[in-house]
């Protein structure tokens, strides 16, 4: 299995990595890295066409910061960079791809904005095609202006849900692909300061579960497939009983069978785990350390054995064992590495 990390680093840095890891023994090995981006954090990886994409930071004309993204082809041996080209003007947090490789789409959590680029058919990068500007704010400091944090496509690709942490909000759009536009479906709400994140969808069940960033929640919605409205089920805390420290979650996973849901804590440092039901309701099983500080992202790997967690303030990847009947996480003591990771990417 190959890994793609995206972190934080500067320019001088080899900000993405390549890794190789072996599921038969929990040993991660690097094989390449790429140099010259800025805060290369998170990718978008096509192995269909050997294409990496990596949002990045740019300096604009009046000296700040805007969003950029990089396109590189990869082998075993490293990277080589196709084109660097600005995307929007905030600079930006994630990066999807649609289903048919036509597009790709940006989040910008400080311009509060989510750009649609177009796609080559060989996978270059095309041209921004549009931009969706968030309006609002919501109750709590870090909610005074939208900060739209990821999209993901529902499981048909009909729809793409933004989680906007600042306006307490998931943002529903279609794409209109004759035109090149995120049209507007709707929204729905969450609790004030909540602070929306990232998304996941059950495989087999029409439900989607969002985790929040700034209450240490995850929220279950029922998902209506003809039309992409979002009905609220349940509110759980991804923290242990108890726990009264400082904290902010970050990523969210549910396993290939839909038994089980995983969510980061940054601050309490964990991943929690949770089991689901019948009916698609959450309840916690587990929280075991990261491993480190600051697991800003992790990811499942493909075959469901292992966890791997990236703690962007110990520089590490940590290895957890995963036990498919129970879901529970285990320490096997192996890591690896990685400055400042933040992104997880793997690829079978």
């Amino acid at each position: 299995m190959l890994l793609f990390v995206g972190s934080y680093a500067e320019e001088t840095e080899q900000g993405v990595e390549l890794f190789k890891f072996d599921e038969t023994n929990g040993q991660l090995e690097k094989l390449a890295g790429y140099s010259g981006l800025k805060n290369p954090t998170f990718l978008n990886v096509n192995p269909a066409q050997n294409s990496v994409y990596a949002i990045c930071e740019q300096v604009n004309d009046d000296g700040g910061k805007s969003g950029a993204i990089a396109h590189l082809r990869y082998s075993e041996e490293g990277f080589e960079l196709v084109k660097l080209q600005p995307s929007v003007a905030g600079t930006t947090c994630h990066i999807q791809r649609d289903e048919h490789n036509n597009y790709l789409i940006v989040t910008s959590y400080h311009g509060g904005m989510v750009g649609l680029i177009k796609l080559n058919e060989d996978g270059s990068l095309g041209q921004v095609a549009d931009i969706a500007q968030h309006e609002g704010r919501s109750v709590k400091p870090q909610q005074d202006r939208p900060h739209p944090h990821s999209s993901f496509f529902s499981p048909d690709g009909k729809y793409l849900y933004v989680q906007d942490l600042g306006l307490d909000k998931l943002m529903i759009y279609a794409l209109d692909r004759e035109q090149s536009k995120l049209i507007k479906q709707g929204e729905a709400d969450l609790p004030a300061g909540s602070g929306p994140r990232h998304l996941t969808f059950h495989p087999t069940k029409p439900i989607a579960y969002v985790i929040n960033e700034l209450n240490s929640t995850v929220t279950g919605f029922s998902y209506d497939a003809a039309t992409g409205a979002l009905t609220e089920l349940q509110h759980i805390s991804t923290l242990p009983e108890g726990y009264t420290g400082e904290n902010g979650t970050a990523e969210i996973q549910i396993s290939a069978d839909g038994r089980y849901v995983y969510g980061s804590n940054r601050g309490h440092d964990s991943i929690v785990v949770y089991a689901v039901n019948e009916q698609g309701e959450l309840s916690v099983i587990q929280h075991i350390s990261s491993g480190g500080g600051h697991p800003r992202h992790f990811t499942l790997t493909p075959s469901g054995r292992h966890l791997l967690v990236a703690n962007r303030d110990n520089n590490n990847i940590v290895v957890l064992e995963r036990d498919a009947e129970t879901g529970q996480l285990q320490s096997i003591g192996k890591e690896a590495f990685s400055t400042k990771p933040v992104c997880l990417i793997p690829v079978q």
